[in-house]
Protein backbone atom coordinates (compact mmCIF):
# COMPACT_ATOMS: atom_id res chain seq x y z
CA UNK A 1 0.00 0.00 0.00
CA UNK A 2 2.71 2.27 1.12
CA UNK A 3 4.28 1.38 -2.36
CA UNK A 4 1.36 1.98 -4.06
CA UNK A 5 1.21 5.20 -2.44
CA UNK A 6 4.54 6.33 -3.41
CA UNK A 7 4.09 5.34 -6.91
CA UNK A 8 1.08 7.68 -7.13
CA UNK A 9 2.65 10.66 -5.56
CA UNK A 10 5.51 10.28 -7.75
CA UNK A 11 3.35 9.87 -10.82
CA UNK A 12 1.65 13.23 -10.11
CA UNK A 13 4.57 15.28 -9.74
CA UNK A 14 6.04 13.86 -12.94
CA UNK A 15 2.73 15.13 -14.67
CA UNK A 16 2.63 18.49 -12.79
CA UNK A 17 6.21 19.01 -13.60
CA UNK A 18 4.81 18.04 -17.50
CA UNK A 19 2.30 20.06 -17.60
CA UNK A 20 4.76 22.66 -16.65
CA UNK A 21 6.96 22.73 -19.19
CA UNK A 22 4.68 22.22 -22.01
CA UNK A 23 3.08 25.48 -20.79
CA UNK A 24 6.16 27.01 -20.54
CA UNK A 25 8.14 28.64 -23.14
CA UNK A 26 12.14 28.64 -22.71
CA UNK A 27 11.48 32.69 -23.29
CA UNK A 28 9.39 32.65 -20.04
CA UNK A 29 12.98 32.56 -17.92
CA UNK A 30 15.07 35.65 -18.27
CA UNK A 31 18.40 34.02 -18.32
CA UNK A 32 22.09 35.94 -19.47
CA UNK A 33 22.11 33.27 -21.40
CA UNK A 34 18.36 34.17 -23.86
CA UNK A 35 19.86 38.08 -22.88
CA UNK A 36 22.55 37.79 -24.59
CA UNK A 37 20.88 35.33 -27.51
CA UNK A 38 18.10 38.04 -27.77
CA UNK A 39 20.65 41.28 -27.60
CA UNK A 40 23.11 39.63 -30.20
CA UNK A 41 20.09 38.56 -32.53
CA UNK A 42 18.60 41.44 -32.76
CA UNK A 43 18.81 43.93 -35.66
CA UNK A 44 19.26 47.35 -34.05
CA UNK A 45 23.11 45.15 -32.56
CA UNK A 46 23.97 43.13 -35.94
CA UNK A 47 23.44 46.19 -37.96
CA UNK A 48 26.92 47.41 -39.93
CA UNK A 49 28.22 50.91 -38.34
CA UNK A 50 28.12 52.92 -41.93
CA UNK A 51 31.13 55.43 -42.12
CA UNK A 52 30.15 58.12 -44.45
CA UNK A 53 32.65 59.90 -46.84
CA UNK A 54 32.00 63.08 -48.33
CA UNK A 55 34.37 63.97 -51.17
CA UNK A 56 34.44 67.63 -52.68
CA UNK A 57 34.16 70.91 -51.31
CA UNK A 58 33.64 70.60 -47.29
CA UNK A 59 33.34 73.05 -44.41
CA UNK A 60 37.02 73.41 -42.56
CA UNK A 61 34.48 71.91 -39.35
CA UNK A 62 34.40 68.91 -41.20
CA UNK A 63 37.70 68.78 -42.63
CA UNK A 64 38.93 68.81 -39.19
CA UNK A 65 36.77 66.23 -37.57
CA UNK A 66 38.47 63.68 -36.00
CA UNK A 67 37.51 61.23 -38.70
CA UNK A 68 38.85 63.25 -40.99
CA UNK A 69 42.10 63.54 -39.63
CA UNK A 70 42.26 60.01 -38.78
CA UNK A 71 41.70 59.73 -43.41
CA UNK A 72 44.23 62.06 -43.30
CA UNK A 73 46.57 60.65 -41.12
CA UNK A 74 46.66 57.08 -43.38
CA UNK A 75 47.48 59.19 -46.08
CA UNK A 76 43.55 58.39 -47.71
CA UNK A 77 42.33 61.84 -48.59
CA UNK A 78 43.66 65.05 -49.47
CA UNK A 79 42.32 68.45 -49.51
CA UNK A 80 42.80 71.81 -51.36
CA UNK A 81 41.73 74.97 -49.86
CA UNK A 82 38.64 76.52 -51.50
CA UNK A 83 36.40 79.30 -51.74
CA UNK A 84 33.40 78.59 -49.48
CA UNK A 85 30.12 78.02 -50.92
CA UNK A 86 27.42 80.04 -49.59
CA UNK A 87 26.12 77.18 -47.05
CA UNK A 88 29.52 76.55 -46.06
CA UNK A 89 30.71 79.71 -44.22
CA UNK A 90 33.20 80.87 -42.93
CA UNK A 91 36.22 79.98 -44.70
CA UNK A 92 38.35 78.21 -45.35
CA UNK A 93 37.21 75.08 -46.78
CA UNK A 94 38.60 72.46 -48.59
CA UNK A 95 38.44 70.09 -51.86
CA UNK A 96 38.34 66.94 -50.22
CA UNK A 97 39.18 63.65 -52.94
CA UNK A 98 40.93 60.70 -52.28
CA UNK A 99 44.64 59.90 -53.40
CA UNK A 100 45.67 56.61 -55.15
CA UNK A 101 46.37 55.03 -51.97
CA UNK A 102 42.96 56.25 -50.81
CA UNK A 103 41.19 54.77 -53.96
CA UNK A 104 42.91 51.24 -53.43
CA UNK A 105 42.02 50.98 -49.71
CA UNK A 106 38.39 51.99 -50.53
CA UNK A 107 37.68 50.24 -54.27
CA UNK A 108 36.14 46.76 -52.79
CA UNK A 109 34.12 49.06 -50.03
CA UNK A 110 32.13 51.41 -51.63
CA UNK A 111 29.19 50.70 -52.48
CA UNK A 112 28.17 50.02 -56.50
CA UNK A 113 25.88 52.44 -57.00
CA UNK A 114 28.03 55.12 -55.47
CA UNK A 115 30.03 55.83 -58.87
CA UNK A 116 30.16 59.32 -59.44
CA UNK A 117 28.79 60.06 -56.00
CA UNK A 118 30.66 62.70 -53.79
CA UNK A 119 28.71 61.25 -50.05
CA UNK A 120 28.59 57.66 -49.95
CA UNK A 121 28.89 55.17 -46.50
CA UNK A 122 31.08 52.26 -46.39
CA UNK A 123 30.59 49.84 -43.42
CA UNK A 124 33.55 49.52 -41.34
CA UNK A 125 32.92 47.66 -38.06
CA UNK A 126 30.13 45.57 -36.35
CA UNK A 127 29.60 45.29 -32.89
CA UNK A 128 30.69 42.70 -30.68
CA UNK A 129 28.76 41.68 -27.43
CA UNK A 130 31.20 40.59 -24.42
CA UNK A 131 29.04 39.64 -22.13
CA UNK A 132 25.72 40.59 -19.55
CA UNK A 133 27.02 42.54 -16.37
CA UNK A 134 23.51 42.70 -14.70
CA UNK A 135 19.61 41.69 -14.57
CA UNK A 136 17.15 43.68 -12.76
CA UNK A 137 13.44 42.68 -12.55
CA UNK A 138 10.30 44.07 -12.21
CA UNK A 139 7.04 42.77 -12.51
CA UNK A 140 7.03 42.11 -16.38
CA UNK A 141 9.99 44.43 -17.35
CA UNK A 142 13.79 44.27 -16.84
CA UNK A 143 16.95 46.22 -17.26
CA UNK A 144 19.72 44.66 -18.59
CA UNK A 145 23.49 45.59 -18.42
CA UNK A 146 25.68 45.02 -20.94
CA UNK A 147 29.04 45.53 -22.03
CA UNK A 148 30.32 45.29 -25.93
CA UNK A 149 32.94 46.48 -27.61
CA UNK A 150 33.85 47.72 -31.78
CA UNK A 151 34.99 44.51 -33.97
CA UNK A 152 36.60 45.90 -37.40
CA UNK A 153 35.53 44.91 -40.87
CA UNK A 154 38.23 46.18 -42.96
CA UNK A 155 40.46 49.02 -42.44
CA UNK A 156 39.22 51.64 -42.46
CA UNK A 157 37.07 50.36 -39.53
CA UNK A 158 40.49 49.36 -37.61
CA UNK A 159 41.98 53.07 -37.94
CA UNK A 160 38.22 54.59 -36.92
CA UNK A 161 37.50 52.31 -33.99
CA UNK A 162 39.97 50.93 -31.29
CA UNK A 163 39.49 47.10 -30.68
CA UNK A 164 40.52 47.43 -26.85
CA UNK A 165 37.69 50.58 -26.21
CA UNK A 166 34.45 48.36 -24.26
CA UNK A 167 31.42 50.26 -24.22
CA UNK A 168 28.71 49.87 -21.20
CA UNK A 169 24.76 49.90 -22.16
CA UNK A 170 21.26 49.05 -20.04
CA UNK A 171 18.45 47.82 -22.47
CA UNK A 172 15.02 47.19 -20.99
CA UNK A 173 13.78 43.77 -21.60
CA UNK A 174 9.08 42.98 -21.67
CA UNK A 175 7.68 40.06 -20.88
CA UNK A 176 4.85 39.08 -23.46
CA UNK A 177 2.78 35.98 -23.83
CA UNK A 178 5.65 34.59 -25.86
CA UNK A 179 8.05 35.46 -23.44
CA UNK A 180 10.85 38.19 -23.22
CA UNK A 181 11.41 40.33 -25.89
CA UNK A 182 13.86 43.25 -25.76
CA UNK A 183 12.76 46.66 -26.67
CA UNK A 184 14.13 48.16 -30.33
CA UNK A 185 12.92 51.31 -32.11
CA UNK A 186 10.87 53.89 -30.53
CA UNK A 187 10.29 53.82 -26.71
CA UNK A 188 9.85 55.81 -23.41
CA UNK A 189 12.93 58.14 -22.50
CA UNK A 190 12.52 55.87 -18.98
CA UNK A 191 12.56 52.56 -20.87
CA UNK A 192 15.72 52.79 -23.37
CA UNK A 193 15.35 50.64 -26.44
CA UNK A 194 18.18 48.63 -27.92
CA UNK A 195 18.81 51.66 -30.38
CA UNK A 196 18.89 54.14 -26.89
CA UNK A 197 21.18 51.48 -25.50
CA UNK A 198 23.93 51.49 -28.21
CA UNK A 199 23.56 55.50 -29.00
CA UNK A 200 24.02 56.47 -25.45
CA UNK A 201 26.81 53.69 -24.60
CA UNK A 202 29.38 54.62 -21.99
CA UNK A 203 33.22 53.65 -22.49
CA UNK A 204 34.14 50.95 -19.27
CA UNK A 205 36.21 52.30 -16.61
Amino acid sequence: MRKSRKALAATSLFCLLAFCLIGCSPRDFLTRRLAIDLIAGSEAFKSPQQFWVRTGIVSNKDYLSPDYLVLQRHGWITGASVPCTPNLMPPPCWDVALTPLGVDTLRDLIPSDAAGRQYFGIPVARRQLLGITGISKKDNTADVDFQWKWAPLNEVGAALYAGDVQYNSTVVFRHYDDGWRVTEGNSPKSSPSLDDALKNALPAQ
